[in-house]
């Protein structure tokens, strides 16, 4: 048996997971872009020394930020990770809020071109001189299921899309329907033995996540978010344009300290982003099919609990 705990960012994903983890002798398995980079622990929530000493978590701190990830490297991962843990008895359960991640490890991916630095410096060229609004507007001529997907200012989205565009010819959504046989879909049968368990958090109201999303901003700027992003900064051999930093959060912070804002405009547009984050989410959780859906906070861990009860 295999656990998601699915839900948009700041819902308590994480006391859910671990929870589980000790009822049921469970280690937790991140599906977070973030928490996938060594040095970005304030800025992704990532869990602390004396959390993962408890219960063991996994794909944590793979990589330095210079690096590159992706999802299909990930769901490679995760499915060797599970398969181990279930080796040794135990129930994985795969904590996070990264949707393409799931979908990669659940379902595959389509087979889609590398990224081409010569086209991507180009639109960036372009970007900078009419604004991503504009190439945004193209994307909905030459695919308009994606360009209704991805908001006119997700910078990093609109370019992958385009570039899928110009490397195929094809649109990026036609594509994606395309898919591989997941890595999850071979393990289920030979190693897995039993069905995934899709537990997605869902926030009582939007008033309760947004209140979440301030509160928890806040307290990671409290903790040093602003003197982690400068520590980053200081290496030398980092930009605000590497994935790792491009992460919500770290955007921002990095902006502002490059002078592009005061402290009190980084704070506002980390909140709003996380705000806009967390829509987006919840916008794909609603279309995940079998979906086990738990109300957070008090009472949350009991019903996923129960859950686990009855779906074993």
């Amino acid at each position: 048996m295999v656990v998601f705990v699915m839900g948009p960012t700041a819902v308590g994903k994480s006391d859910v997971a671990l929870e589980l983890a000790r009822r049921w002798g469970g280690e937790i398995v991140s599906v977070d872009s973030a928490q996938v980079y060594r040095g970005l622990d304030i800025g992704s929530a990532k869990p602390s020394p004396e959390t993962r000493a408890e219960i063991p978590h996994h794909l944590l701190d793979l990589l330095d930020p210079s690096e590159t990830y992706s999802a299909a490297r990930f769901a490679e991962d995760a499915a060797r990770v599970v398969a181990d843990i279930q080796a040794r008895g135990r129930m994985p359960i795969l904590a996070g809020g990264t949707g393409l991640y799931f979908e990669a490890l659940e379902r595959g991916l389509a087979p889609l071109p590398s990224a081409d630095p010569v086209l991507r410096r180009r639109m960036e060229e372009e970007a900078a001189a009419v604004g991503w609004a504009a190439l945004h507007h193209r994307l909905q001529t030459v695919d308009p299921e994606t360009a209704a997907r991805i908001h006119p200012n997700d910078a990093q989205r609109i370019q992958r899309a385009l570039e899928v565009h110009a490397l195929t010819g094809e649109p990026l959504s036609r594509l994606q329907r395309r898919r591989a046989v997941p890595p999850l879909g071979r393990l289920q049968g030979r190693l897995l033995g039993g069905p995934v368990l899709k537990l997605i958090l869902a926030p009582p109201s939007r008033a309760w996540l947004h209140r979440r999303i301030e509160e928890r901003f806040h307290a990671m700027l409290a903790a040093g978010l602003v003197e982690e992003v400068a520590a980053l900064r200081r290496r030398g051999d980092l930009s605000g344009e590497l994935p790792a930093l491009r992460a919500v959060g770290y955007r921002q912070v990095w902006a502002y300290l490059d002078g592009a804002y005061d402290e009190a405009e980084m704070v506002r547009r980390g909140i709003v982003a996380t705000r806009r984050y967390a829509k987006r989410q919840l916008t794909w959780l609603r279309g995940r099919e079998e979906g086990h859906w738990i109300t957070a906070g008090e009472g949350a861990n009991e019903e996923a609990s129960a859950r686990v009860e009855s779906f074993r």
